[in-house]
């Protein structure tokens, strides 16, 4: 009222300045989780300080997951894109449970029934999209996959439609407008969690280093993050998540450039981790067996003359691949944490700590996989802007396809374009 002497208590603009800078308080908390720290760390580390007793949970169970982390690399990619989907199943089932906490007294109709129900049909055409994409000479040799690719939209479309009358018809009237935003919930999550765990699973096809690197960056981000904010951090960075330091923020933004960089030197020299999905319909097997593209050969790069001064080398050799992994890590660094700190604004909304206490010390699965959606979408856009090309084995499978006089036809374009650009000799 000081900045704006004309606005009297009586008056309209006064009224409308106090409801918009009203906190909002009219949610319901959310049931705080129970500390389930096991009862043998509980004992081993009673005579610790809560900081320090923290730091050593935290510090067990993430060497514990990057241990597991290792074992389903190992499995290869098949496990890996399982345990995508449990990862994206848990994740949506803890942000709808923050959903269904909150509104739990108004007991609205079928809404988990339904929230559930959209996860399945956007399962459905996702993977479906993706198994007729990349496994094509499977979906064409098995006539129901063959039926089930053909009409798969359609399908998938009849699916949705379904579970729109479903919620149509549960409509309460006393309860209209919570239910609209319930179907708004749901379909928001669907959107950040479903949709961006199937851009992993793509990245994943694309070779098990494209997947790799980009999580690993983030996890080493996260960690180094943190052991710089632990000790050396002073200067807060953003409000909404009060721990996290400037200190934190540069410290794993150098750190994750580094072990980038030398992760995917490791990774590159390895067909397993570089070659695409692909599906051997010789063997009826998936494999990961090829020539490694030229990304992933050895070149030598001159060093600028500055370097070149400091360590006495002219070149360096180095994979092409270790060049955009400066790219991964940079943005892995930068803007990755802004995954997390909207995650950290969702959960003060909320008035909640983690989205679960599924695992001690870190929260939920969601609160370790907020920055890593993120990065998944980033990836598939960069993939897509700067490393594919088109591929002639889907060219060739989607001509197969085609009746014999439809590929007679494109036989004789192509072999007519040919000649006309002298790369063939016209013997007819």
């Amino acid at each position: 009222l000081q900045a704006y002497p004309e606005m009297k208590w009586g008056s309209i603009p006064h009224r409308r300045l106090a409801v918009e800078t009203k906190p909002d308080t009219g949610l319901p908390e959310v049931p705080v989780p129970a500390d389930d720290t096991p009862e043998v760390l509980n004992k081993a580390l009673s005579g610790l300080s809560s900081r320090w007793k923290n730091w050593w949970v935290r510090g067990i169970l993430t060497l514990a997951m990057i241990s597991f982390f290792f074992i389903i690399i190992y499995l290869g990619p098949m496990v890996l894109m399982l345990i995508v989907l449990c990862v994206q199943i848990k994740c949506f089932q803890e942000i709808i449970h923050i959903g269904y906490s909150v509104y739990h007294s108004y007991h609205l109709p079928w809404f988990r029934t339904l929230s559930w129900y959209f996860l399945l049909c956007v399962n459905y055409f996702f993977y479906g999209e993706t198994v007729t994409d990349y496994f094509f000479n499977l979906v064409q040799r098995e006539e129901p996959l063959r039926i089930l690719s053909k009409y798969h939209r359609l399908i998938s479309f009849a699916l949705y439609l379904t579970g729109f009358c479903m919620f149509v018809l549960s409509l309460v009237k006393k309860h209209y407008r919570l239910q609209f935003y319930m179907f708004g919930w749901t379909h928001v999550t669907l959107l950040i969690v479903v949709t961006q765990s199937h851009l992993i699973i793509h990245n994943l096809f694309e070779g098990m280093i494209w997947f790799i690197v980009p999580i690993s960056c983030v996890i080493c981000n996260d960690i180094m993050a943190y052991m710089f904010g632990f000790f050396f951090g002073r200067t807060p960075l953003i409000k909404l998540s009060p721990k996290k330091t400037w200190e934190g923020f540069i410290g794993g933004f150098f750190s994750t450039v580094v072990f980038g960089i030398l992760l995917s030197y490791v990774m590159a020299g390895y067909s397993f981790f570089v070659c695409p999905v692909e599906f051997n319909s010789d063997h009826n097997s998936f494999e990961v067996d090829c020539v490694p593209s030229d990304l992933f050969q050895l070149q030598d790069y001159a060093l600028p003359a500055t370097l070149e001064s400091l360590t006495g080398w002219p070149t360096v050799r180095l994979y092409p691949f270790q060049i955009h992994s400066i790219s991964l890590s940079a943005f892995a660094s930068l803007m990755g944490p802004f995954g997390g700190f909207f995650a950290s604004g969702f959960k003060r909304a909320f008035k909640i700590k983690d989205f679960a206490n599924t695992i001690p010390g870190h929260g939920g699965i969601m609160d370790r996989f907020d920055c890593q959606y993120l990065m998944a979408t980033f990836v598939n856009v960069y993939i897509a802007s700067f490393i594919r090309g088109p591929n002639p084995a889907k060219v060739v499978q989607q001509l197969l396809a085609l009746r014999l006089d439809q590929q007679l036809n494109i036989f004789n374009s192509l072999k007519s374009h040919l000649i006309e650009r002298g790369l063939l000799e016209d013997v007819a």
